[in-house]
């Protein structure tokens, strides 16, 4: 199955500040230059680098993280190549086996990644062992590298609890993949939260379009915003946004420009949503000094 995602998004009323970052986002292709992994269960459109670019031009966004897909396995050179011509605003968050050498590591962060990812998910086939990826936190350390994990919700009880003993940040995406259906009462989001207590975690609040199984784009997505706005007003300093362009592997075709409006309401303050878009990625991924924010 091919999946696609909107060429053109609706342009959003709000606003974004000066040096906004948009944490998670992927590149695809083109496949000519960068093939795709074998075997993969869903093929995504082609997304290449130059539509990135101009859907962050045309939303306000002026940094980036770019996640390194299982679309192309472990073989970053298509998130490589997007960080070099993106002027020093876009990053990275490589995909690496757990063995991966130290020397690559350190060709990895001198080349613009400031992260290695590691898939906690039952659609995604060679899942990594979490104790093998707490092995390798120090290595991360030693070349100024964090942890960024996406699990499944449940996980949040095991993995979540183990990955206390990383001595790197490390980074949760989606939410922990929580069902917004289910509130924040349920014990899944509550145990998020709890671990968030820990200074050493960071939350993506992408997503809000994922886990809301009843989501459908031009709805507002309100379960999702719920949950990513109680994250933000309890723990500002942690967390980051992300659009997840192109949105692979999704139920729908969400509108970026409906994403970046729901800021409105995960971040309702400026002091808020300079936080999340601005001084959290900042911090979190050091975005070229000569480009830092005032």
């Amino acid at each position: 199955m091919t999946q696609t995602y909107l060429d053109v998004p609706t342009q959003p009323k709000l606003m974004l500040p000066p040096h906004a970052c948009d944490s998670h986002v992927h590149v695809f292709g083109p496949r000519a230059k960068f093939p795709y992994a074998p075997n993969l269960k869903n093929t995504p459109a082609e997304a290449p680098k130059e539509k990135l670019f101009a859907l962050h031009k045309r939303l306000g966004i002026a940094r980036c993280v770019i996640v390194q897909s299982i679309t192309h396995g472990t073989d970053n050179a298509v998130v490589e190549d997007a960080i070099a011509a993106g002027g020093g605003n876009y990053l990275g968050v490589a995909l690496t086996d757990v063995d991966v050498s130290d020397q690559e590591l350190k060709r990895l962060a001198n080349c613009g990644f400031r992260a290695v990812r590691f898939h906690f998910m039952k659609h995604i086939t060679g899942g990594t062992d979490v104790q093998d990826v707490l092995k390798l936190t120090p290595r991360l350390a030693a070349v100024g590298m964090h942890l960024q994990v996406h699990f499944e919700s449940a996980l949040v009880h095991t993995v979540g609890q183990q990955l206390l003993r990383s001595v790197v940040p490390v980074v949760i995406d989606h939410m922990g993949r929580v069902d917004a259906n289910l509130g924040e009462a349920h014990e899944d989001f509550q145990a998020l939260m709890r671990l968030l207590d820990d200074p050493i975690f960071h939350v993506k609040v992408s997503g809000i379009d994922r886990i809301e199984s009843t989501a459908r784009a031009g709805q507002g997505y309100p379960l999702g915003t719920r949950l990513a706005a109680r994250l933000v007003s309890q723990f500002p300093d942690q967390c980051v946004w992300g659009l997840d362009w192109p949105h692979p592997n999704h139920t729908h075709i969400p509108d970026d420009g409906e994403l970046v409006d729901a800021l409105t309401r995960i971040a309702p303050t400026e002091a808020l949503l300079r936080r999340v878009l601005v001084h959290n990625p900042q911090a979190l991924y050091r975005f070229d000094v000569h480009n830092n924010p005032a």
